[in-house]
């Protein structure tokens, strides 16, 4: 059977995820389902994977998903602690003190503050925590998660400290004819990738100064009383300040720290920045920009989460809000700098598993490192006497907590299997290979020497499918290496291409929509995000690919 064939069926579950969940609009809940079953139909008829191999995959796809469900619910916890103690109506007085134009919020909290969670902790956190704030601030629960969404974008190749460069690409990387290869060209191994994270910063900088304004301009386009691009336009000015602010400090530190810290410190030092100009009025609108009344917001636009605040109103400082935030983003910071022994103390606490039914499927549940347990569940119980909360508005916040995760569920069991099952689907006795790579050897075989210009779309592939920019990079890293090597041109640029498309495919990435979603109270709308989403990372892609193809050709035959 040919590439061409082969990845024309593999591509069938994700067609059929479009096509039910933007086409019909039908919930996640219903649609990966269907997708899981096509994918395993395929796997076993098709690719004739072994059973062992696909209970191995699906196993392994569970632990995955509920990895990513107790992030989802210590982000719902803490929301809804922080709404029963009254603590989210003192951070909105605080915000509208910033600016109440809604446009410079969300830059703010998703483009900023979410970077730097991103940066701390990534793997869905940022959308997590932004989308609730948004939501409390009085955004419609549907443009408060496809603005985080947009916004996430920028910081996820160097998320969770460099975790997709210093994992993803260099442990697929790590072979020895590519080592050789690459000291005969003059660098270290850890020079070589250090390279991969500076050449990824750089071709991310200039999407990410206008992915601000690029962001409120989708937001005023579906969600203003007008409908109108040309609101979210107008404020391009402190838009591409705000760029600034966080893809400056990003660059530098990419260029002379490393992998590790170029989006912690840019979405820190990039706030540090932002908000006292913002408070100075510098380059703010005067012209503020709002949500239309409620009465007319459309149906979906609404979640099921209520952020009326309970009680304790007007009665808990500033500092006090937030300092759960800051409690997060600290505890983030110190288990997550590799420097430091405190992930090795909370990993210890781990149970590892491996050649799951006689196969090389192997994992580790490690619940303390995992955000939603550690920190998002202990902050969310330190707020009990942080705020003085009664035993009602506790278990209130709880049971609420519990039931909104049904849907994310349902979802999220289904969804993450099937990926993983389409990931092993390369390990069967006719030595056919699995169907992301069939999927990637047929666009390759397409556009050939045009490769950088769809480069990045084969990352964001992979992050649709894995929910994932690490895992994206682990797939796809060594075949995007084997590429550059047979066209010739720089696998420094082309892996770093790899490791930006990554990061685009989280705007779309299922996994992050179900997640995010989840909340804010949203169901049923996540294919309406992904069609909408889409047009970013086209956009982004674009940019990228044109990037990628001037650097490739005109300096990159002076980099390996």
């Amino acid at each position: 059977m040919s590439v061409g064939v082969l990845a024309l069926l593999a591509s069938l579950p994700i067609v059929s995820i479009f096509v039910f969940m933007v086409g019909f609009r039908w919930p996640a809940t219903k649609a990966m389902p269907v997708a899981f079953a096509i994918a395993l139909i395929l796997a076993l008829m098709v690719w004739k994977t072994p059973v062992n191999w696909i209970l191995a995959s699906s196993i392994n796809g569970l632990v995955i998903a509920f990895k990513i469900l107790f992030i989802v619910f210590g982000a719902l916890l803490v929301l809804f602690t922080m709404r029963e103690s009254g603590a989210i109506e003192t951070i909105n007085r605080g915000f509208t003190s910033i600016s109440t134009d809604k446009r410079v919020q969300a830059i703010i909290i998703a483009w900023l503050f979410g970077g730097f969670i991103e940066g701390a902790a990534g793997f869905g956190t940022p959308a997590a925590l932004a989308a609730p704030l948004l939501l409390s601030l009085g955004f419609p629960a549907l443009a408060a998660v496809m603005v985080a969404l947009i916004a996430n974008v920028t910081p996820v190749s160097f998320g969770a400290v460099g975790t997709p460069t210093l994992i993803g690409v260099q442990s697929s990387l790590d072979i020895p004819s590519i080592q050789q290869s690459i000291a005969e060209s003059g660098l270290t191994y850890t020079e070589y990738i250090q390279q991969i994270g500076v050449w990824t910063a750089a071709q991310h900088a200039l999407p990410g100064l206008i992915l601000p304004l690029i962001m409120v301009a989708m937001m005023t386009r579906f969600f203003g009383k007008n409908r109108s691009i040309k609101e979210g336009l107008a404020i391009w000015p402190y838009a591409l300040f705000a760029g600034f602010c966080f893809v400056g400090p990003y660059l530098l530190v990419a260029i002379f720290l490393g992998p590790e810290f170029p989006s912690l410190l840019g979405g820190l030092l990039g706030l540090a920045i932002l908000i006292p100009a913002t408070k100075a009025g510098f380059l703010v609108p005067k012209k503020t920009w709002d949500f239309p009344d409620k009465s007319s917001w459309e149906k979906n636009w609404v979640g099921s989460i209520s952020m009326d605040s309970q009680s304790n109103t007007g009665k808990i400082s500033m500092f006090k809000a937030w300092s759960p935030y800051m409690i997060i983003g600290l505890l983030l910071v110190l288990t997550r700098v590799r420097s430091l022994p405190f992930g090795n103390w909370i990993k210890s606490a781990s149970v590892g598993y491996s050649d799951l039914f006689g196969t090389t499927v192997n994992g580790t549940v490690d619940p303390l490192y995992n955000p939603g347990i550690m920190p998002f569940i202990l902050v969310a119980l330190l707020c009990i006497p942080l705020f003085g909360m009664k035993g009602k508005q506790v278990g209130a916040a709880w049971s609420e907590a519990i039931r909104r995760m049904k849907s994310p569920l349902i979802a999220l069991v289904f969804a993450v299997p099937m990926v993983r099952i389409m990931m092993q689907s390369g390990n069967n006795p006719d030595d056919i290979v699995g169907m992301p790579i069939a999927m990637a050897t047929a666009m390759t075989s397409i556009f050939q020497g045009a490769w950088p210009l769809i480069d990045s779309f084969v990352g964001a592939l992979g992050s649709f499918m894995s929910g994932s920019n690490t895992v994206s990079n682990m797939l796809f890293s060594l075949f995007q290496y084997s590429i550059a090597d047979q066209l010739g041109i720089s696998t420094i640029l082309i892996v770093s291409l790899q490791n930006i498309g990554g990061a685009m495919g989280n705007m779309i990435c299922v996994h992050n929509v179900i997640a995010a979603c989840a909340t804010v109270g949203l169901v049923g709308v996540e294919g309406l995000l992904i069609k909408r989403n889409l047009i970013p990372m086209s956009l982004v892609g674009l940019i990228v690919g044109i990037i990628g193809v001037i650097l490739v050709y005109t300096i990159g035959s002076g980099i390996m």
